[in-house]
Parts: structure tokens; C-alpha cells; sequence
């Protein structure tokens, strides 16, 4: 049985359903982030086209290939945090446990079965989202969650991204909060769009195997320069 407000989304639904039940699951997620159920819904209604496509471009490289192959996993259960913390300070392993450590935060957990290459690309997404956060120097802060959500829109083409942008910036702009008027949210966020734009796609990166490379050098290879706000 469905859980009370829990939203669900029938069978071949229209465009204009899945983006009702998207707008519910974004009201859930405000006031429960880590809610397994929505979060997966909201990727189903709006970005399997775009998992798709994107399973496509990583299925014509060699490495790519690897990576659907391998399916490797970035979840709290894979991770051993305190070892790579002991790396050396500046690596990418250092760097992304300090970040949980920081933030008083755990690694993104999912219940989301694999059953084809477009949930691992969904889940990867999700996966690679607090690894961004590092990358990019985004903040955990609400701008600074706006400012990575439009990264990935211009760098992925995810429609989340793009509907949580939206949500998010009409209440924005109605109520400027977190000290950020209205004039340099939208420069900010329209900074971080094209810089995602400029950047190489970071979704086929196998992270995993670069845990004591710096991140410096990583930002380098992943990231375009961010643009310098006056």
C-alpha cells in the first residue's frame, strides 16, 4: 500500500502527469532530501530519455563502455571514508571525505534495483552529485545547490535539474534568502550553466580510480574555469 502523500505514477502517463507527480516529489524532497522513493520518482518522470541518450554516447567510447560494464558503485556501503581521509590532503579521496565530514553528511544510499544500463546511469548521477560538489567548489548551501543543479543541466541536459532550477528560483525570486539578491542569483546561475556547458561530460569519468589524484588536477581536466563574480 501506497504510504499517506507518498506520490506514484501510473502506468504510460502523459507529460503533464509525470510533471504533477515530479512537482509533489520536489515538495516531499524540501522537507525530506534523503527520501529514496521520490528521489527515484523524480528521476523516472522527467530523465529517462536523457539517461538514455547519455547510455548511447558512453556506449561509443572505449571506456564508457567499461563503465556499463563494470557498473562500479559510489555508495556509502563502498566507501571506506577514514581511509580516504588518511590520504594525502589536496587528493581527490582526502578531499571528498573531508566534505562528509564537513558537512556532517553521509554518502548518497539507494534501494534503486539495476536492472538496465539507464538505472545505472540514473544512479550514477545521483552518485557523482556530492563529488561535484568538491570539483566545482559549489557550496552545500542552498546558492551554492542551485549553482551545481545548473551545472549539471548545462554540462547533462538533465530536465531534474532543470525542473528543481526552476521550483527553486520562482520561490527565489519572490522571497530573495541565504543573503543572495535577486540580480546575482540569476547571473551566478547562469555563470554556472555555462560553465557545465564548456566542461567535458563528467558522468562517463571513472572517479574510483583516481581517489589520490589532486583535485586541482581534476578540476583542471573536468571543469571549465569559473567565471570571476564582480
Amino acid at each position: 500500500m501506497t504510504a499517506p502523500h507518498t506520490p506514484s505514477l501510473p502506468d504510460n502517463a502523459s507529460l503533464f502527469t509525470r510533471l504533477s507527480v515530479a512537482r509533489q516529489c520536489l515538495e516531499v524532497l524540501k522537507n525530506d532530501p534523503a527520501n529514496p522513493t521520490c528521489g527515484q520518482l523524480l528521476n523516472i518522470c522527467l530523465d529517462l530519455g536523457v539517461y538514455a541518450s547519455l547510455v548511447q554516447q558512453l556506449q561509443s567510447g572505449e571506456e564508457g563502455r567499461r563503465l556499463l560494464s563494470e557498473r562500479p558503485s559510489l555508495q556509502g556501503k563502498e566507501l571506506d571514508l577514514a581511509a580516504l581521509e588518511r590520504l594525502p590532503e589536496g587528493t581527490l579521496g582526502h578531499e571528498f571525505a573531508r566534505y562528509f565530514r564537513d558537512n556532517k553528511i553521509s554518502p548518497f544510499e539507494t534501494t534503486l534495483e539495476l536492472k538496465n544500463d539507464i538505472d545505472f546511469i540514473g544512479k550514477r548521477y545521483r552518485e557523482t552529485h556530492d563529488l561535484l560538489h568538491v570539483l566545482t567548489g559549489y557550496a552545500t548551501d542552498v546558492m551554492g545547490e542551485m549553482e551545481l543543479q545548473a551545472y549539471a543541466l548545462g554540462n547533462l541536459g538533465i530536465r531534474t535539474a532543470a525542473f528543481i532550477l526552476l521550483f527553486s528560483s520562482l520561490e527565489h525570486l519572490r522571497a530573495p534568502q541565504s543573503g543572495v539578491g535577486r540580480s546575482e542569483y540569476l547571473r551566478r546561475i547562469q555563470a554556472a550553466y555555462r560553465r557545465g556547458h564548456a566542461s567535458p561530460q563528467f558522468l562517463g569519468f571513472p572517479f574510483e580510480h583516481h581517489w589520490e589524484t589532486p583535485v586541482a588536477t581534476l578540476s583542471a581536466r573536468l571543469c571549465a574555469p569559473a567565471q570571476r563574480m564582480n
